[in-house]
């Protein structure tokens, strides 16, 4: 299935950018050899972030999750899109103010970019992942986007993987405001580049030295193509073979999943 010298010059990168759920975990399953891959991490003094585009949990959260599956890794290690959200919006506009449609890891992370919210004025409506969504935060949403606030998503993903199938993501939540207000929703997460340069900025690594594993060929494998970086595409999430086979682009390598990385090392 893989190319080994091309296993090699991915197991030789410095820094390892990692999606989380089909990669790490699935629901709240851990995938096989993710322990192993994280020891491996750590006895090669690689650096690597965690990037997911679920803006619903803060790192602490995402931290506090991975506990629980029996992974203890430090909350620096974790970044997400409504912090690269958060981030973007306090390089356009700083100390502004926005109307949320999220969860608590949004809202969190643009309070610390200095951003108050605002349900009258707001310079931005920001849609993310949300429990607390309905037709009355949709009709706020769509009024102040013709006031005049920008509408920002936090990724384009149109689904979410739960444990018994899917759930509608940012890209399908913010739809109905884009359409009703005939404005286009700028999106931070995968697959804009933005995010990736943020990771590699976190990381201290540049793009020759980093790779990114994913198991989605439309946000993963793609924001990694289009930042310049090699990919790795793990076939224990929401792609096979012949879903990746029906796009134009491939990925550097396809594996099984992440227990093959470390390879002879565990």
């Amino acid at each position: 299935m893989h190319d080994t010298v091309r296993l090699d010059v991915i197991r030789s990168k410095q820094g390892f950018i990692c999606d989380m759920d089909g990669v790490i975990y699935h629901g709240n399953r851990l995938l096989e050899g993710v322990k192993e891959f994280i020891d491996w991490l750590h006895a090669e003094k690689k650096d690597y972030l965690f990037l997911t585009n679920s803006s619903e949990r803060s790192p602490l959260e995402l931290q506090q999750k991975l506990k629980r599956l029996g992974l203890i890794i430090d909350k620096e290690h974790f970044y997400t899109s409504a912090q690269a959200t958060a981030a973007f919006l306090a390089s356009q506009h700083p100390e502004g103010s926005a109307y949320v449609i999220g969860e608590p890891g949004l809202i969190h992370a643009l309070y610390e970019a200095g951003y108050s919210m605002n349900e009258v004025n707001p310079d931005y409506v920001v849609v993310g992942e949300s429990k607390n969504y309905n037709l009355d935060t949709v009709t706020r949403a769509v009024n102040l986007v013709l006031k005049g606030a920008k509408l920002i998503g936090t990724n384009p993903d149109l689904t979410g993987n739960i444990e018994h199938g899917i759930m509608p993501a940012t890209g399908a939540l913010i739809s109905p405001i884009s359409l009703a207000t005939q404005r286009e929703p700028y999106f931070v997460g995968k697959p804009n580049p933005l995010m990736m340069r943020h990771a590699m900025k976190r990381l201290g690594t540049s793009v020759d030295e980093t790779v990114i594993i994913g198991d989605r060929m439309d946000t993963d494998i793609i924001a990694g193509i289009e930042s310049g970086i090699d990919t790795v595409l793990v076939l224990s999430g929401v792609t096979d073979i012949q879903r990746m086979k029906a796009f134009a682009y491939a990925p550097t390598v396809c594996l099984e999943g992440v227990h093959e990385i470390p390879g002879d090392a565990t």
